[in-house]
């Protein structure tokens, strides 16, 4: 990219997003006008009560669901002018996305479940690649496993591995600790800091747990669809401060 001058191009930008979608009740607000600008790199907790939009708000990041009004520009894509096949390339080339249930395929070893975004993307070095995934989340003597093998912290860890494999440029995770207790969620959430330093990849982590997001550079609060709250973090400690 030539145009990088002084300011880098944001890794992430909503403008004025609405989703509202039908229920038996008639239409539902979700989203209400979402504002939001994120920069390469950057670390962002996402927290608000149930219901709040934290979801919806990655699912039309990652393009799942298409807002009703307003624009998505996601790693220099505008997402709203994409169909359908668009969309799925898009999320295969530029996103790794981490749920509260693992979504591994059962049938698959740990290898093979972190080898499918590479194999989809026909890369020949997939499983090479997988390999050196797992060993980096501290699985390399259990890439033959299946995920029943394996603890819950374990499938997370597999997980984890698999949507880093493609060094996505933005990481959006739900949850992630939601199944595991607090030690194993603490293991986990090292190992998604390590591989987010390591890729530069811009993450979106999705939690009810305020003190696990505020190890994030900056924290969004949701209240009832819309952006009550966006503060920086201070560093933890007198590290050298990046000025842009």
């Amino acid at each position: 990219m030539s145009h990088h001058e002084s300011t880098p191009e944001a890794a992430l930008r909503l403008d004025d997003v609405h989703l509202t979608l039908a229920s038996a009740a008639g239409q539902v607000n979700i989203l209400r006008g979402l504002d939001l600008v994120i920069g390469t790199g950057e670390t962002v907790g996402v927290i608000g009560p149930s219901g709040s939009g934290k979801t919806s708000m990655l699912m039309v990041i990652a393009g799942l669901e298409r807002p009703t009004k307003g624009r998505v520009h996601a790693a220099g894509v505008d997402l709203t002018a994409l169909d359908e096949d668009g969309l799925a390339l898009f999320r295969r080339d530029h996103i790794g996305i981490v749920f509260q249930n693992f979504h591994l395929v059962p049938t698959m070893t740990a290898l093979e479940n972190v080898a499918i975004p590479l194999e989809f993307a026909g890369r020949p070095d997939a499983f090479e690649v997988a390999h050196a995934n797992l060993e980096r989340v501290g699985l390399g003597h259990r890439v033959t496993h299946y995920p029943s093998q394996l603890s819950g912290g374990e499938q997370q860890r597999v997980a984890l591995a698999r949507a880093f494999v493609a060094e996505p440029a933005i990481l959006l995770a739900d949850e992630p600790t939601g199944n595991l207790d607090r030690a194993t969620g603490d293991s986990v959430m090292e190992a998604l800091f390590d591989l987010q330093r390591r890729c530069n990849t811009t993450l979106m982590l999705v939690t009810h747990e305020p003190e696990l997001a505020s190890r994030c550079t900056r924290v969004i609060h949701l209240a009832d669809g819309r952006i009550a709250g966006d503060e920086s973090v201070p560093a933890p400690r007198a590290a050298a401060q990046v000025h842009p």
